[in-house]
């Protein structure tokens, strides 16, 4: 059972308690003067008409008050008000009343229990009055009672309606901090998956274009060209556009559902088209592979690892068309998969447009996936290196 319900299981049983004292002492107290309220003598029902109707009225108040509960979280001053009122003329009433000053306390408005709190507690002594006015010295007594209990009551209540408010005020504070910590993850998983199709299209988009660049340049550059020749590379041209908008199709479809990158990616089996590929566009490649028990190799190390080299090939053709770019793969289970790749780096040579952020996303993506990536000038040449782990 939460706090909640056995909150309200309390506040129940506070606000019934009344009903069943007073009503079990009024009865007892009929029976101890021979004159019960209610008797069945020979078959039929009697009752004390003198006694009944006022006990009845008390609980009937008492009624009121339980069903005016209902409201107190809505008016919860008024129904206070309402319920300590109803203490003038029914000590069984003293249960809801109580319940509502209760409620009322959680708000902690000080403004507002001052003078709730007078009103439920002398309510209840002045109803002494209005049953017990030809014996003015039992309403002394009783009187006198009633105010250190209802005393006692009050501030009771009012520490435990206060006790709560603030247990009630951090639940929800908790509550809203989970929510926009909740609301934060999402937003960056959004984020991040964002930042994933990005990379995915610079990843697509510059390989595509940079093939079309170099197979447009040819055509337009060489005069030399026969029609069979110029048909192939015209070909070549539209089949690679063609992959370009299908590429990127399915990037901006994934986009737009739910933000995972959809349909079959490339991974370490298809490096081998990649390098056809860039070959028959006229890059020269040359490649050495000594990776063993490949087909163990994790799936989303591959794809990283295609996306790498693939990244590595394009930049070479951007920024040094028409150079012998040298391509090494080697690693094992347990060892890590290495990928090194290399080509001339003239000096004076600038880069073109989005130069360098290729790179930024292949560091994101390695790092992402637990492996390094550097890349440096050595010996005139810009070496890129990266080290992927593969578990055993």
């Amino acid at each position: 059972m939460n706090e909640a319900k056995v909150i309200a299981a309390l506040r129940n049983l506070c606000a019934v308690a009344p009903l069943l004292f007073f009503g079990g002492t009024a009865y007892l107290s009929s029976m101890n003067s021979g004159t019960p309220i209610v008797s069945v003598l020979h078959g039929e029902i009697s009752w004390d008409r003198d006694h009944l109707p006022p006990l009845l009225l008390r609980a009937g108040l008492w009624a009121v008050g339980m069903v005016l509960l209902r409201w107190r979280r809505r008016w919860p001053w008024q129904i206070a008000v309402a319920t300590a009122l109803l203490t003038l003329y029914s000590d069984m009433a003293a249960g809801p009343a109580y319940a509502a000053y209760a409620s009322l306390s959680t708000h902690r408005r000080w403004g507002q229990i001052v003078p709730v709190a007078l009103l439920t507690w002398l309510c209840p002594c002045l109803q002494m009055f209005w049953d017990r006015e030809n014996d003015p010295q039992r309403i002394y007594s009783v009187t006198s009672v009633t105010l250190v209990t209802g005393l006692a009551i009050i501030g009771l209540i009012t520490v435990l309606g206060f006790y709560l408010g603030e247990r009630t005020d951090m639940a929800a504070l908790r509550q809203q901090a989970e929510l926009t910590a909740q609301l934060h993850r999402i937003e960056q998983t959004r984020l991040s998956e964002r930042v994933k199709i990005a990379q995915e299209m610079h990843d697509v988009l510059a390989h595509r274009l940079s093939l079309l660049s170099m197979l447009a340049g040819g055509v337009a550059h060489r005069d030399n060209l026969t029609p069979e020749q110029t048909r192939e590379a015209t070909q070549a041209i539209q089949e690679n556009a063609h992959q370009s908008l299908n590429e990127l199709r399915t990037v901006l479809g994934s986009l737009r559902s739910d933000g995972a990158v959809e349909g079959p990616q490339p991974n370490l089996a298809d490096l081998d088209a990649l390098f056809e590929e860039v070959r028959a566009a006229g890059q020269h490649v040359e490649v050495h592979d000594t990776i063993e028990g490949r087909e163990r190799l994790p799936t989303q190390t591959g794809r990283n690892a295609y996306r790498i080299v693939q990244e590595a090939l394009t930049n070479a053709r951007k920024h040094v068309p028409g150079s012998r770019v040298r391509a090494e793969l080697s690693g094992s289970p347990g060892q890590g998969l290495w990928i090194r790749v290399s080509n001339p780096a003239p000096y004076g040579l600038t880069s073109g447009p989005g130069g360098r952020l290729g790179l930024v996303g292949l560091a994101e993506r390695t790092r992402v996936a637990g492996g390094t990536l550097s890349h440096a000038l050595q010996e005139g040449r810009f070496v890129l290196e990266a080290r992927l782990p593969w578990e055993a």
